[in-house]
């Protein structure tokens, strides 16, 4: 059995807005623990708290009271510059509509924040590269966004998230943009992913079956974690046997398609 390390702490959490004299309790005590190598999902319907508490987790906004720890650090302690060099080093972002520069070719896309760490351009290319193929886009790296399909895109926005090598990615209704048979395979790249890399990924999403792909699933609602289920180890085993039958019948087709 896989030893569990925490990756991620959340302890009494609240975020409270304040619209004229009304107090609006976007967070009301939430706590949780997701851990390294898994693949969680924060599951509620607009306005339940799930993005704010994405926010919160990345950084972007302060909490009201409460602890975030992640990978040991407390965010909610960090000043602005702190956290902008935390999320460089340490978080990768998937969102909803790609956020690719349509100037830029997807090997480039994908380097590019590498070049903010001050990494090489031959080792840039080399990563970028690398991803690209991971995510099925051997084909396509010279493409700019214009010349990809919506799932190619959110392939791209995946690589580029990896790239820096982070703790955790964050995944903001990644598959709200692509019809149904895409998301599908997006949240299938998204377990490999997972699986394969040891990747700790947590992701928002309205959907209960894109949720059901998790290890661990928290639902919110009005600012409150109302219930965390979480797969067994034998769950967990047979989703990674599906995943490299998928593999396997996927490489097949291919090498009967250049027969």
């Amino acid at each position: 059995m896989v030893k569990k390390e925490p990756v991620i702490q959340v302890k009494d959490l609240y975020k409270i807005y304040r619209l004229g004299e009304e107090k609006v309790r976007a967070l009301n005590g939430v706590d949780f623990v997701i851990n390294r190598g898994e693949f969680c999902s924060i599951v509620g319907t607009s306005g339940s708290g799930k993005s704010t508490l994405l926010n919160m987790l990345a950084g972007l906004e302060k909490p009201t009271k409460g602890e975030i720890v992640i990978a040991g650090e407390h965010m909610e302690t960090k000043k602005e510059n702190q956290l902008v060099a935390f999320r460089r080093e340490h978080i990768g972002f998937i969102f909803q509509s790609y956020n690719l520069l349509p100037t830029l070719s997807a090997v480039e896309n994908v380097a590019l924040p590498l070049t903010f760490q001050g990494v090489n351009r031959k080792m840039r290319t080399k990563r970028a590269n690398e991803l690209l193929n991971l995510v099925g886009l051997a084909t396509h790296k010279k493409h700019k966004p214009t010349q990809m399909s919506g799932g190619q895109q959110q392939r791209v926005g995946m690589a580029r998230a990896l790239v820096v090598e982070p703790e955790i990615i964050f995944a903001d209704e990644p598959t709200g943009n692509l019809d149904s048979v895409t998301s599908e395979e997006m949240m299938q790249l998204m377990r490999k992913v997972v699986y394969q890399r040891h990747q700790t990924l947590v992701m928002v999403t309205h959907d209960d079956h894109l949720a059901s792909y998790a290890d661990r699933i928290i639902r919110i609602r009005d600012g409150k974690v109302i219930s965390i289920t979480e797969k067994t180890e034998e769950e967990r085993r047979e989703m990674i046997e599906e995943l490299k039958r998928t593999e396997q019948e996927k490489k097949e087709k291919e090498r009967g398609m250049r027969k």
